[in-house]
């Protein structure tokens, strides 16, 4: 996502710059190269030995004779990108002010002047964040261009957001924007079935390949909405599932029918959708008390609706990306089975793969157009942003759906 990307990395004097660390080695494994920039206060919570660990680069720590703000952020300077993460209400207020007094602040002024990307993502206690000055700071930086991580409130204070998060604003900032001012649904996850009230159909789809779609949707502009079902067969709970999305207006679902409701409300402004999810075909007729156990049983199954069939019925010329899912892991017959659904339902082009890569973070797959079928094997974030290229391409060749 960060292949080739120079990040210019200032730390600030809030307690979450004991994250630097780790948001180094995230912004790395993503293929960045990491310069950091420390404040005289952030010192006190983070030894500049770790950063310099860290980035495997000397640390900035004073603004020399070198004049290292410009040969990191100046004109034709190092940075691709100057990220301020944490930043405390104290650094966001000099920015907006022009105030130079840290080696952060003094690198920030000369990125600004520079048209060098500046992402800042805040981190303090709430009550500062919601201080009519910080927020009148925030909006006059982001009217020059500045791109804010929204922190998430929890517990009084308004905490940094998630690595990933930081990582997507980054990658954002950095790239392509083709799908700047499209709105794009993606569904993803399992439905889940109610039998009685402990038992359910579901399936095992992970959710990951949806996220990554999301997020690389995200990446190229996109205002996205995430409809997502259940994994495992739990709601998106987990704080490191939803950092993956944390860029998408997510609603979250159970049911088939639950999931149609959803996207079908989602879609009535969209410009495309990316059916991910993988949809039960069957419901059942659920029982209000638990079914009793050691018995023979016969569930009554009654098909659902195929929402990429609703939704094209609604909108018939909305660009659909389709996924088609099989077992038999031969090409042809995936492709054959892909080019009956692109067909049925006029798809944009659809992705067939193997069910042996649900839950796995790397996937073989197949994106079949009409006239052809490129094949794709690496990583579900690689495979997105095949995806999300191709949307971008679809829509840059008509008029936006719907």
């Amino acid at each position: 996502m960060l292949e080739g990307v120079n990040v210019a990395l200032g730390v600030t004097g809030s307690i979450a710059a004991v994250k630097t660390v780790e948001l180094a080695h995230e912004l790395r494994r993503h293929g960045a190269a990491v310069r950091g920039v420390m404040t005289g206060s952030s010192q006190g919570i983070i030894h500049p030995w770790a950063v310099e660990f860290a980035t495997d680069e000397d640390v900035v720590t004073e603004i020399t004779g070198r004049v290292e703000h410009v040969d990191l952020c100046g004109y034709d300077g190092w940075a691709d990108v100057f990220l301020i993460a944490p930043a405390t209400a104290n650094t966001v207020g000099k920015i907006a002010g022009a105030v130079d007094d840290t080696p952060v602040t003094t690198c920030a002024t000369t990125a600004l002047g520079a048209d060098t990307p500046v992402v800042i993502a805040p981190a303090m206690h709430e009550p500062m964040y919601d201080h009519p000055g910080v927020l009148e700071a925030i909006e006059t930086v982001e009217e020059w261009g500045v791109e804010f991580v929204d922190p998430r409130l929890e517990e009084g204070k308004a905490k940094i957001a998630s690595e990933a998060a930081i990582v997507t604003a980054v990658a954002r900032a950095v790239g392509d924007r083709p799908l700047e001012g499209q709105h794009v649904v993606v569904t993803s996850g399992a439905t889940s079935e109610e039998i009685d009230p402990v038992r359910v159909l579901t399936n095992r789809s992970s959710g990951k390949m949806g996220r990554a779609v999301a997020r690389a949707c995200a990446v190229r502009g996109a205002d996205v909405t995430l409809v997502h079902g259940v994994v495992g067969p739990r709601p998106l709970e987990e704080e490191s599932a939803v950092a993956d999305v944390s860029d998408a207006e997510l609603r979250q679902v159970e049911s088939a029918a639950e999931m149609l409701e959803a996207t079908a409300d989602a879609c009535t402004d969209a410009d495309a959708l990316v059916s991910v999810a993988a949809i039960g075909d069957y419901t059942v007729d659920a029982s209000s008390e638990k079914i009793r156990s050691g018995q023979e049983r016969t569930l009554e199954l009654e098909p659902t609706p195929k929402l990429i069939d609703e939704i094209r019925a609604d909108h018939p010329d909305l660009p659909i990306v389709g996924f088609k899912t099989e077992t038999s892991g031969d090409d042809e017959a995936m492709i054959e089975q892909a080019r009956e659904t692109l067909e049925r339902t006029d798809l944009a082009f659809v992705v067939a793969n193997d069910a042996s890569v649900m839950g796995s973070d790397r996937t073989r797959a197949l994106l079949v157009h009409d006239a052809d079928a490129a094949r794709y094997e690496g990583s579900k974030s690689g495979l997105s942003f095949e995806i999300v290229d191709s949307i971008a391409a679809v829509l840059g060749d008509g008029e936006p759906g719907a």
